[in-house]
């Protein structure tokens, strides 16, 4: 199991994430109403660590910008980027 500390910046013009190696960014264009943004999240982090969404949940953070996600696989996390994707 994983846990990743992430930074969400609800409601954004374009979807992007940026790791720096300690915090993954998401830009999300959902807003945080009625879970939406979460979910949002839910799907980019399964997206970028290419594991099923069922494995990865909020473990904390449902109504801030600062959100601990967990992640059920046993992956390794991706190098760290500048750039972000």
């Amino acid at each position: 199991m994983r846990i990743i500390v992430a930074r969400v910046h609800a409601r954004a013009t374009v979807a992007r994430r940026s790791w720096d190696g300690n915090i993954l960014s998401l830009w999300v264009l959902e807003p945080p109403a009625r879970g939406a943004a979460n979910a949002a999240v839910i799907a980019a982090v399964a997206q970028w660590l290419q594991v099923p969404r069922r494995e990865v949940r909020l473990r904390s953070g449902r109504s801030g910008h600062i959100k601990l996600i967990e992640v059920d696989a046993n992956i390794k996390l991706p190098s760290p980027d500048a750039a972000g994707s």
